[in-house]
């Protein structure tokens, strides 16, 4: 093939790939740097559940291929538990080998897919910077929060913290969806119906506020089409996502056991008070659920109030488990009448708070317990009202 030949291949080449990466862009592949953003699927486990996000960063000079990835900790340190529990451990950015990282996901059959930034030579120079100064010990580590700062929102905030105002990211949540925190985590844990039941009760009212475009790249996911549709200076900085590893198996939605077991229960409490043969094992089954609702509502006056999570705040959830319910079958029954009313009143309260939409109940999973609740406080408050002489025989079973 002639030289002129191959000049005029290489112009037409360029013309169409000009459009796509911008006047200001044309020079990357001049760059000995290559910047991508790689998001891996979900797993089995329940840290794996949400995917996991990290830039990828290739110098053919240096002969580097280096991941960079916000989610790292030190299981060994001292009180590990206690600082996860609390909200206070740390997390910190750090670095490995592509194919460490890569092989990792093999193992664990969890798909990973790449998009190549489109920047020019300086601008990845910029980012490069950016994160090298990230890793520096004494930068590199923060205090992890499930919602607002963790391996997703990290990668997500070098962007526009490297370029300022000129880069913005594309639109990530569907505009004609409003999506709160709370529907995207029930979402995901979809797989884990107790563990999801568990964080529901145990998430307070700010993560039911409806999530902004940003909002939502706390999820790997949200960030990959946030990137996807990303410009710098009105420029569009990349392409649709590539596959690197095939997804693992989909995850099979399991039977929601939590709501079968919630049913039978509330039906032994409800259905058993009716019949005098079992009452005493409705009565004893209504006991222990005011005792284990009161120990729920005592772990989330924690959470609220000794830890540094923030989306465990305000969790209306106690009023439905009210912490003193704890101590409800060791009081007098005279002084319970006063405390069954307000009971019951709270519950409806929560209810109400639920269709205002401040804060979500697991609905699906708790309306047989809350019907219980309500039908075992009834029966305490009509308990306490009657005459010494009609309750003889329950205060016996008591």
């Amino acid at each position: 093939m002639s030289r002129m030949m191959k000049r005029f291949i290489g112009f037409i080449v360029l013309l169409f790939l000009c459009p796509l990466v911008s006047q200001g862009q044309a020079d990357s592949s001049n760059s000995h740097l290559r910047v991508s953003l790689l998001t891996v699927g979900v797993g089995d486990e329940i840290y794996a559940s949400f995917g996991h996000t990290g830039i990828r960063i290739t110098d053919s000079v240096a002969g580097t291929d280096i991941v960079y990835n916000w989610g790292t900790f030190d299981g060994y340190q001292d009180n590990f538990e206690l600082k996860f529990a609390q909200g206070k451990l740390l997390y910190y950015c750090s670095s490995e080998p592509y194919q460490h990282f890569i092989q990792s996901y093999i193992y664990e059959k969890r798909g990973v897919e790449e998009q190549e930034i489109f920047l020019n030579d300086a601008q990845k120079r910029q980012l490069q910077a950016f994160i090298n100064e990230n890793l520096k010990e004494e930068n590199r580590y923060y205090k992890y929060d499930f919602l607002y700062d963790n391996c997703a929102t990290r990668p997500r905030d070098v962007f526009p913290k490297t370029f300022g105002t000129a880069f913005r990211y594309g639109q990530a949540v569907p505009t004609d969806r409003k999506l709160t925190f709370r529907d995207e985590v029930d979402r995901y844990l979809a797989h884990l119906p107790w563990e999801r039941f568990g964080i529901d009760l145990l998430l307070g009212s700010p993560v039911d506020k409806v999530m902004s475009n940003e909002d939502a790249m706390f999820l790997p996911d949200y960030l990959k089409r946030g990137i996807t549709g990303a410009t710098v200076n009105g420029q569009r900085v990349s392409e649709q996502p590539v596959r690197v590893l095939p997804d693992g198996p989909a995850e099979r939605i399991p039977v929601n056991t939590p709501f079968f077991v919630m049913l039978a229960f509330s039906a032994i409490v409800i259905v058993g008070s009716a019949i005098p043969g079992i009452k005493p094992i409705s009565t004893l089954a209504g006991y222990l659920m005011l005792v284990v609702t009161g120990l729920l509502g005592c772990l989330m006056v924690f959470m609220w109030l000794g830890t540094d999570h923030q989306s465990c705040r305000n969790n209306f959830n106690i009023l439905w488990c009210l912490p003193t319910n704890i101590i409800i079958p060791f009081v007098k029954r005279q002084k319970r009448s006063r405390y069954a009313l307000v009971a019951m009143a709270l519950i409806v309260v929560s209810i109400m708070l639920h269709v205002l939409k401040i804060q979500a109940l697991p609905i699906g999973v708790i309306w047989p317990l809350l019907l219980a609740l309500m039908a075992f406080f009834g029966m305490i408050y009509r308990s306490a009202k009657a005459p010494e002489s009609d309750e003889s025989d329950t205060h016996h079973h008591h």
